[in-house]
């Protein structure tokens, strides 16, 4: 019988791994095993009872590789760490699928809620006001508007014909010249105020055939008196200007000097009727000037 082959035992500079140039080689702390169970209680030994001893087993043994000396192992820079599995590519995709069925079926029933056709309609929304109670067509309004703007036409043609008529009137009475029954040869025929008019009379460049209208018009107003006043309606003075104080553009004594008085109402008449005559004829119709 040949003897059994012993295997050769491996040398133990086969094992070394050579450390890095240049670095210490330094001892690495081995990480432990989660997956290791921590000793239970009754595996613990007791105080005073000696564990048993294994029993040897007879026969050829095979020879234990030589440990590795901890100078020669190698540098472990990082700790292990336990490895994470990425969640199944399917279970990612039915959770897809999930999403994407909800928002269609979402889509789907908002669409079916606005097309329905028998959905009820607000009873607010569909109410019609009676005529009576509705706004007025367009034939009303359009008639109002023009009632209007013909009304507001006739009191604006109104207007402009009693102003015309007013108009005409003056100027009519100044174009007929009513002869004085007394035309003076001179103003030495008068005396006090009224030789004072007579002679203001030509001086703005009358003649003496206006003389004859001008007394008769202030002999009817104010007989002449510079300081008639007339307490009804204010008027004053020789040709009774209404206010009296327009006379002050003429002088600060409008209230006493003839002067005065006589050259604004002069110069009033002129504006207004042309001329002593024309505003005598105007006076004779309506008692006025």
């Amino acid at each position: 019988m040949a003897p059994s082959a012993v295997p050769c035992p491996l040398r133990e500079e086969s094992l070394v791994v050579p450390p890095s140039r240049g670095r210490r080689p330094r001892a690495s702390t081995p990480s432990p095993d989660p997956r290791a169970k921590a000793p239970s209680r009754s595996s613990a030994p007791r105080p005073g009872i000696e564990p048993p001893t294994p029993a040897r087993v007879s026969g050829p043994q095979r020879p234990s590789a030589p440990r590795q000396r901890l100078a020669d192992q190698p540098t472990q820079l990082t700790p292990a760490v336990a490895s994470h599995r990425r969640p199944a590519r399917r279970f990612q995709l039915i959770g897809v699928f999930i999403l994407v069925a909800g928002a269609i079926v979402g889509s789907y029933t908002a669409l079916s809620k606005d097309d329905d056709p028998q959905a009820p309609v607000p009873a607010a929304q569909t109410t019609v006001l009676p005529p009576a109670q509705g706004v007025p067509d367009e034939a009303a309004l359009w008639n109002s508007y023009v009632k209007k703007k013909a009304e507001v036409a006739a009191a604006e043609e109104a207007e402009r014909i009693r102003i015309a008529n007013e108009t005409a009137a003056r100027e009519a009475a100044a174009r007929q010249q009513t002869p004085a029954p007394n035309i003076p040869s001179s103003c030495d025929e008068y005396t006090g105020n009224r030789a004072l008019g007579c002679a203001i009379l030509l001086e703005v460049g009358y003649g003496l055939d206006q003389m004859g209208c001008l007394d008769s018009i202030w002999t009817k107003e104010s007989n002449w008196r510079e300081s008639a006043h007339n307490a009804t309606s204010g008027a004053h003075g020789i040709p009774q200007a209404l206010p009296g104080s327009k006379m002050a553009v003429y002088g600060a004594d409008w209230e006493t000097n003839p002067v005065v008085q006589i050259r604004w109402g002069l110069d009033y008449i002129k504006s207004r009727y042309g001329s002593p005559c024309g505003a005598w004829s105007f006076w004779q119709a309506h008692h006025w000037y």
